[in-house]
């Protein structure tokens, strides 16, 4: 049974009309069906489109989120061995320190 809707049920689209690799629009988050469909959705059907849409912008944003984390931990690692001194080849062997004293 479908509950009464006092409102219709507005658009989500913000005018950016691209979509992205699954067929999701980059702008709304609706599926190409439910772009085209939505002039014949009842105000239920779009209510739950737009939950839909909810749900996918926010696992892109999680997505997004958890990009940029493992970006910058790579980068973090990356001056992080620049730093890491004790794989590196000690340089004292090369060096003559006979005849050297701290007392003069």
């Amino acid at each position: 049974m479908e509950q009464l809707s006092f409102f219709a049920v507005p658009s989500p689209c913000i005018g950016v009309c691209q979509s992205d690799s699954r067929g999701y629009c980059l702008g709304c988050f609706r599926s190409r069906d439910e772009r085209f469909n939505w002039m014949n959705f009842s105000e239920l059907q779009k209510q739950d489109v737009i939950r839909l849409c909810l749900q996918r912008k926010r696992r892109r944003q999680f997505a997004l989120h958890k990009a940029r984390q493992q970006e910058l931990l790579n980068q973090q690692a990356a001056h992080t061995a620049q730093l890491n001194f004790e794989d590196s080849n000690d340089l004292t062997d090369d060096i003559d320190l006979t005849g050297f004293s701290l007392d003069d």
